[in-house]
């Protein structure tokens, strides 16, 4: 499992990650706090705080360097 800080602070960029991350076909997980939701899910993220970073755990066996090539636009600086 790896875990990055992203940043997805407009809704504009929700939909556009949910879309990103949908093509691969590795587990994605949003925690924040307490709570941890499926990245996939627009719904979920939308339950959570994304005025700030949300840490992203990917479970992915395979095609780590296409995913973070993928998501580097939601990296949290």
């Amino acid at each position: 499992m790896n875990a990055i800080m992203i940043s997805l602070n407009s809704i504009d960029k929700v939909k556009s990650f949910c879309n990103d991350i949908a093509k691969f076909d590795a587990e994605f997980d949003l925690v924040s706090g307490r709570y941890v939701i499926d990245a996939k899910s627009i719904m979920g993220i939308f339950s959570l705080d994304i005025s700030k970073p949300i840490e992203l755990n990917i479970h992915a066996e395979n095609g780590l360097d296409e995913i973070m090539e993928a998501l580097k636009p939601y990296i949290a600086e």
